[in-house]
């Protein structure tokens, strides 16, 4: 086999974490808990062309979806908390998140910031993948299913579902009856139960199957995944051409791609906040707390062995109001009188008009791609 080919995993689990920005908010606002929270652009529900990225449990029962313009998501809930997007603060708890799977041993993954594949067991390239589980074997794959879960929640505080087959496009599926469980948040989909689960639902239920593709579909006679198995080959060739036509015939059966491919991953950036019991109104309090969460930070850098290259200052009012200033460095460094000045004179730039309840800092780490993007403000 040629070294760089992925290898096919007898087990692939997909792990998805739940509602991730809004949990991440939770964490660093303990009170928005059981709110109906809306995360989005810069947090202005009236702005135009500004859309919902995630959206609580709480506003998704009022209508509230991804990708829903924040405007329209304002007219169902205007009452709801809007907070911005804070795309750096993901990426630190999405790595700390792709961190402890890692840290099972296994090949991971990542797909984005709240989803990524393990695989269990790799399948010598001579053998095939799909073999009907056992029952010892269930039992055993659930039960890494469920440490890996406890480790998520119990070092990151979030919350995820994992779904379990043969191939990841299963196991995507799997995910869904995952995330309908009441408590376990766990479910193994294959050759077993796939046509008593899957078989009598709409072809949409399948992953990758667009309303396009579905509407085409209907256009044929064809609604259901079992009528989906009853068209041939040669027909779904016809309709959609050979490589759609070959992944439907596939895809419809419980087939997917049973390879992991990994990538060396390197944390970007590392950051601490903090919520405090009282809102804080008095500057020098808030700078004695902002060093102390930049010192922690830098000594996280400093056992990694990295380099800061630029640092940045997240605060939130007792409004909700977010806001993130950054600044580069005049060079790279380590060393905390180099940037203790910098995260106090970003806290100084903000209006602090109003009593704060949150504040982070952020440092930026070197590496081979290191980002160039403008400050903030």
């Amino acid at each position: 086999m040629v070294a760089d080919t992925p290898l096919r995993y007898r087990w692939l689990l997909h792990v998805d974490l739940d509602q991730f920005q809004v949990s991440v908010e939770r964490l660093r606002s303990p009170e928005l808990v059981d709110v109906a929270v809306i995360v989005g652009g810069n947090g202005d529900p009236t702005e135009a062309r500004k859309v919902v990225t995630c959206a609580s449990y709480e506003a998704r029962d009022a209508g509230v979806r991804a990708g829903m313009p924040l405007r329209a998501a304002h007219r169902k809930l205007p009452d709801a908390v809007y907070l911005p997007l804070d795309i750096p603060a993901y990426d630190v708890a999405s790595g700390e998140v792709m961190s402890v799977l890692r840290s099972f041993g296994h090949p991971v993954e990542v797909w984005g910031w709240d989803e990524a594949y393990v695989g269990i067991e790799p399948v010598p390239a001579a053998d095939t993948v799909g073999t009907v589980g056992t029952d010892t074997d269930d039992e055993r794959i659930r039960r890494i299913a469920h440490e890996i879960r406890a480790a998520i929640l119990g070092r990151n505080g979030l919350a995820s579902s994992i779904g379990i087959s043969d191939n990841k496009q299963r196991a995507k599926m799997a995910t869904g009856f995952a995330k309908k469980s009441a408590d376990d948040k766990v479910f193994l989909l294959d050759s077993r139960n796939w046509l008593e689960l899957m078989g009598d639902g709409p072809c949409r239920d399948l992953w990758s199957v667009g309303p396009k593709t579905a509407a085409k579909l209907a256009a044929q006679g064809v609604d259901t995944v079992n009528q989906l198995i009853a068209t041939s080959r040669e027909d779904l060739i016809e309709t959609f051409g050979p490589h759609q036509g070959n992944w439907l015939y596939v895809l419809c059966r419980g087939g997917g791609d049973s390879t992991i491919t990994e990538e060396p991953w390197l944390a970007r950036s590392h950051s601490k906040s903090r919520t405090f019991p009282v809102d804080l109104v008095d500057q020098e309090e808030m700078r004695r707390a902002a060093k102390v969460l930049a010192r922690d930070v830098l000594d996280q850098v400093l056992a990694e062995e990295r380099v800061v290259f630029r640092v940045a200052v997240t605060l939130r009012t007792s409004t909700f109001f977010t806001r993130t200033k950054s600044r580069k460095l005049a060079g790279p460094t380590t060393v905390y009188d180099h940037i203790e000045p910098i995260v106090v004179s970003l806290l100084d730039d903000f209006e602090l008009d109003r009593p704060v309840r949150l504040l982070g800092v952020r440092l930026d780490l070197v590496t081979d791609e290191t980002d160039e993007a403008e400050d903030e403000s």
